[in-house]
């Protein structure tokens, strides 16, 4: 398994949640679509009107606990990566405090990006309505920003997710991947000294990365 610290990285936000004011939600308009920098990745989410944001977080905790004020309180990060390796996620509705987690939120910044025309802000809004609940994750399949697409522009799809494919598909299929995977390869079998046991951590790990990608 990978370690937490690893998944901190593309997970971890600040704790610091900022104040929203009035001034600031004024802004905002139904159906609008949200977004939330993180560290290596893009949260979003879309705003349903009255400080209310429907956005797809995984979460772990529905699964282990049926305190029900308890799993509406903020999404920890703790929560957040524990619910990416078990798959599990919920749409639900949070203020826009909570959903940006003290980062700066854009809004509508896909219209510019996305070649399909933004649906009817009713219309919007609506979908991402249907939709509350709980739901199957996918890091690379279905995730905050599939959702969002369906949502305000009628297809479910992750620029995000594209982009990381093409990354690692250059990576992987390129020349010095190749030297560098056959010189590790062959450092594991000395280090662990059977190729018993490098079949073991290679099957492990293969199987890991095959249920995370699923």
């Amino acid at each position: 398994m990978f370690p937490l610290q690893l998944f901190n990285i593309f997970f971890a936000t600040s704790p610091v949640k900022a104040a929203v004011s009035e001034d600031a939600l004024s802004v905002y308009k139904r159906g609008d679509l949200l977004e939330v920098p993180r560290t290596l990745f893009t949260h979003f989410g879309i705003y349903l009107g009255d400080n209310r944001v429907a956005h797809l977080i995984p979460d772990i905790l529905p699964v282990i606990s049926k305190n029900q004020a308890a799993v509406r309180k903020m999404v920890t990060n703790h929560r957040l990566i524990l619910g990416v390796i078990a798959k599990v996620a919920s749409v639900r509705v949070d203020s826009v405090a909570d959903f940006a987690y003290g980062s700066e939120v854009l809004v509508n910044h896909m219209d510019d990006v996305c070649s399909q025309r933004a649906l009817e802000g009713e219309e919007v809004a609506r979908r991402a309505e249907k939709l509350l609940g709980s739901i199957t994750y996918s890091l690379l399949w279905y995730n905050c920003e599939h959702f969002v697409m369906y949502c305000r522009y009628g297809m479910a799809i992750s620029y995000q997710t594209f982009k990381f494919c093409t990354a690692v598909r250059k990576t992987v299929c390129s020349r010095t991947s190749a030297y560098l995977t056959a010189l590790l390869g062959v450092g594991t079998m000395l280090y662990l000294g059977s190729a018993t046991s490098l079949t073991t951590v290679t099957t492990l790990l293969t199987s890991f990365i095959l249920w995370m990608a699923s």
